[in-house]
């Protein structure tokens, strides 16, 4: 069931890049023709990958799975962080290849919206998991942060960012938050941090004299959970709550540079928050400031 499915999937997705080689000029067409085949060959490799290694073994009837309660949602954060910074980077690929930024913007979102409405099919597939609205949610809200500002605004103005720090918590349950440095940055939902990073100059008039590259950062964390549930973790001896911070940042894509190189490392540093001053909130400790956070 996972390959016939994965073969319709397969199918839509190499069929829907049709209509852009009717609106790309000749200088741009051969370009374009190798970035759509270089991508259809990644997303086929990567897929297929994933089907024979993780999803065929243990691949079961399609079924839907509810984990919009567990851990505190930021993992919900999680799938809008990654889904709108492969957007991001795609559209820069679709630029290089000569479509307008909101086109580019469009075709990007829809690509790695495929990609992950995939991703998501599969689970769908799997005892352990499933196809999880919420997931699927935030997998459309994050190419739509990004297409959506460049149609409104024809610029980036607001930007998800990501920070983590390592905590005492994973030793309290390594198989679910990871056995090593290596595990933990991706499992240990209590050392990450998920910023929305706002450009305060593309907000004022346009002849304002504000640093183009400062931006005012808020963000979202969660603390004592060693398990998906808020319950279990009230079980271990552990009292889950939300934190709420409030950040100064950089916005590495507006530092000018005549360096190729410089400026492609700056674009790509961008989606991490840069550590700073911050302002901690939460229910049970109130408000903690630190001076440097990540």
């Amino acid at each position: 069931m996972v390959f016939r499915s994965l073969k319709y999937l397969l199918i839509i997705f190499f069929l829907g890049y049709y209509p852009l080689f009717a609106q790309s000029d000749t200088l741009h067409h051969q370009r374009l023709r190798n970035l759509i085949l270089a991508e259809s060959v990644a997303y086929t490799g990567a897929i297929a990958g994933l089907s024979s290694a993780w999803y065929g073994e243990k691949a079961q009837g399609f079924r839907f799975f509810d984990d919009n309660s567990e851990w505190l949602q930021i993992d919900k954060l999680g799938h809008f962080y990654t889904n709108y910074h492969l957007t991001r980077v795609n559209s820069q690929a679709f630029r290089w290849a000569g479509l307008s930024p909101q086109k580019a913007a469009l075709w990007a979102g829809i690509s790695s919206l495929t990609f992950m409405t995939t991703i998501e099919i599969l689970d769908g597939t799997q005892p352990d998991y499933g196809f999880s609205w919420g997931d699927m949610t935030a997998n459309i809200l994050g190419p739509s942060l990004y297409v959506g500002q460049q149609y409104l605004w024809g610029e980036t103005r607001i930007q998800p960012k990501w920070s983590f720090h390592h905590t005492s918590l994973a030793a309290q349950n390594p198989k679910l938050l990871g056995k090593s440095a290596s595990e933990q940055w991706l499992k240990d939902y209590n050392g990450q941090t998920y910023w929305f990073s706002g450009n305060i100059s593309s907000f004022l008039p346009k002849q304002n004299k504000f640093p183009k590259w400062l931006n005012l950062a808020v963000g979202y964390g969660i603390q004592d959970m060693v398990n998906a549930e808020v319950a279990k973790s009230q079980q271990n001896g552990f009292f889950p709550y939300r934190q709420y911070y409030l950040a100064l940042d950089f916005d590495l894509s507006r530092i000018r540079t005549k360096s190729k190189f410089l400026k492609g490392l700056l674009f790509l540093v961008d989606q991490i928050k840069i550590p700073a001053p911050t302002l901690e909130f939460s229910a049970k400790k109130g408000i903690i400031f630190h001076p440097i956070y990540f």
